[in-house]
């Protein structure tokens, strides 16, 4: 085994349960417009996270998102669904301003560099043109609870 946390030189451990336990879940407000871009995101904060982003999953339902944190940048390949991808640049802990919208990237893609992007809220495709979030708008990142376990 290399450094703490990886596997080998530049390979990352795999993530434990309590790992993947602990992303933090948010809602993605668009603050000009007040609609509601995502009522549950997780945050991928860890490298593992942000690496694997939403890759295997089949789908994104309307209503979920991903948000990953020290993002400039963002690839679709191997994935299997289109996305709308916002680049943020953040202007608090809770709040960010788009820098710019990609929509409905498509699998196989590379989107753009973007340098005033601080982060990215990844969306099912469609999301920013339904909600009308365009670059210059106020992202609001707000906690949400977690569900009561039955």
């Amino acid at each position: 085994m290399g450094a703490a946390g990886t596997t080998g030189p530049l390979r990352p451990a795999a993530p434990t349960a309590r790992d993947l336990a602990a992303m933090r879940t948010v809602r993605v407000v668009d603050l000009d417009t007040g609609a509601e871009l995502a009522a549950r995101a997780g945050v991928a904060t860890s490298f593992w996270a942000r690496g694997k982003g939403l890759l295997g999953r089949r789908s994104l339902p309307i209503g979920e998102g991903l948000v990953i944190e020290h993002c400039r940048q963002v690839h679709m390949l191997f994935m299997a669904f289109p996305l709308d991808v916002l680049h943020v640049r953040r202007l608090s802990p809770d709040e960010g301003r788009v820098a710019l919208v990609l929509a409905d990237l498509r699998p196989y893609r590379i989107g753009p560099l973007v340098w005033q992007s601080d982060y990215v809220v990844e969306l099912p495709a469609g999301t920013a043109a339904r909600t009308g979030t365009e670059v210059g708008h106020r992202i609001g990142l707000r906690a949400v609870e977690p569900a009561a376990r039955g």
